[in-house]
């Protein structure tokens, strides 16, 4: 007597990929998201390839991240691949202090990001 195996948190001819703690700010890194979202898979690795976001290198990772687990989990095909969901949520904030002047200090706030890229398989128009 096992537990029943949990549904799937995508559709059919759809693969899921989750970057839990991606270190900067949710905006920041929905800025990049932006640029990928509804773009083939292939295009969207070029485009973040080339940014000059910071944020691009992590976002690259769980696009490649996505797009592995759609041809070697649910044997789609990778040519055919479009973004259809670019989500980005708040992690952690870690809180830091560092000293200043005449014995002040100030907080330093050092954000987490949570992303989440699924991949559709498109069908031929």
């Amino acid at each position: 007597m096992s537990k029943p195996a949990s549904p799937r948190k995508v559709g059919e001819k759809e693969a899921l990929a989750v970057a839990t703690s991606v270190r900067g700010s949710p905006q920041k890194l929905n800025l990049v998201a932006g640029l990928i979202r509804n773009k083939k898979a292939g295009d969207a690795l070029n485009i973040l390839q080339f940014s000059t976001k910071a944020m691009a290198v992590d976002v690259r990772k769980c696009l490649a991240s996505a797009i592995a687990n759609a041809e070697n989990n649910h044997n789609l095909d990778v040519d055919a691949l479009v973004v259809k969901e670019a989500s980005v949520g708040k992690g952690l904030v870690m809180k830091r202090f560092a000293t200043r002047a005449r014995g002040r200090s100030a907080r330093i706030i050092k954000p987490f990001s949570r992303l989440r890229i699924v991949v559709r398989e498109q069908e031929a128009e």
